[in-house]
C-alpha cells in the first residue's frame, strides 16, 4: 500500500468532531461612525455568528446584536442565536460577563427596525422557519403586530423572560446542547 493509500484511509475512519468551535471576532466601535457606543449598528459584511458560525449581513431580516461596554459588538443569525448566546455566555463568550453587556437588539420582523432584546415581543412555534432552517423566534415591536403575525403563520406570544434554557434546547438541540447550559 502506497503512502497516499495508508493516509486517505486513516484520514477517511477519523472522527469528526461534534463540537466545532466558531472564531467569530467582535467589531469595535468605530468613534467616526456618528452613533452612540451602546446604539444599534449596521452589520458589517464579514461578521460572523458567535453561536452557528452564519453571515448575519445575509439575512438582515432575522439579525441581532449584542453590545459591550467596551464597544465590542457581535451579530447574530436571528434571535435565536443571541439568546442562546445570552443564556450561556460562559461557553460562547468566556472572558466576558453578563454585567459588561451595553445592550442588546433584535430585528423587527416586520418593519426592519432595532429593538431592544428585552422590549421586543417573541413569536415561538409559527409556520416560518428561521435561517437555520429550525426554531424561530421572530421579534416584533409590540403585542399587536405578534398577533397580526400570529394570524397568517400561527405560534404563541412570548416575552424576554419566557425564553427559557429549555426552550433553547427544545428550538435548537443541535445549537444548544442541555450539557453546555
Amino acid at each position: 500500500m502506497g503512502w497516499y493509500a495508508f493516509y486517505a484511509r486513516v484520514r477517511a475512519s477519523s472522527q469528526v468532531p461534534t463540537d466545532i468551535c466558531f472564531v467569530a471576532p467582535a467589531t469595535p466601535y468605530d468613534p467616526a461612525s456618528g452613533i452612540a457606543p451602546d446604539a444599534p449598528r449596521v452589520v458589517p459584511t464579514n461578521a460572523r455568528c458567535p453561536v452557528c458560525g452564519a453571515f448575519p449581513s445575509r439575512v438582515p431580516e432575522w439579525a441581532a446584536q449584542v453590545i459591550f461596554s467596551d464597544g465590542d459588538a457581535y451579530f447574530f443569525d436571528s434571535p435565536l442565536s443571541l439568546f442562546i448566546y445570552l443564556r450561556n455566555l460562559p461557553r460562547y463568550a468566556p472572558s466576558r460577563t453578563a454585567s459588561e453587556i451595553a445592550a442588546s437588539y433584535v430585528r423587527a420582523t416586520e418593519g426592519g427596525q432595532w429593538i431592544a432584546t428585552n422590549e421586543a415581543v417573541y413569536v415561538q412555534g409559527s409556520s416560518v422557519p428561521g435561517p437555520m432552517r429550525q426554531g424561530n423566534l421572530p421579534a416584533f415591536e409590540d403585542v399587536m403586530a405578534a398577533r397580526h403575525f400570529i394570524s397568517r403563520h400561527g405560534g404563541t406570544v412570548l416575552h424576554s423572560p419566557d425564553i427559557t434554557v429549555q426552550l433553547l434546547q427544545n428550538l435548537a438541540p443541535t445549537i444548544h446542547r442541555a450539557d453546555h447550559a
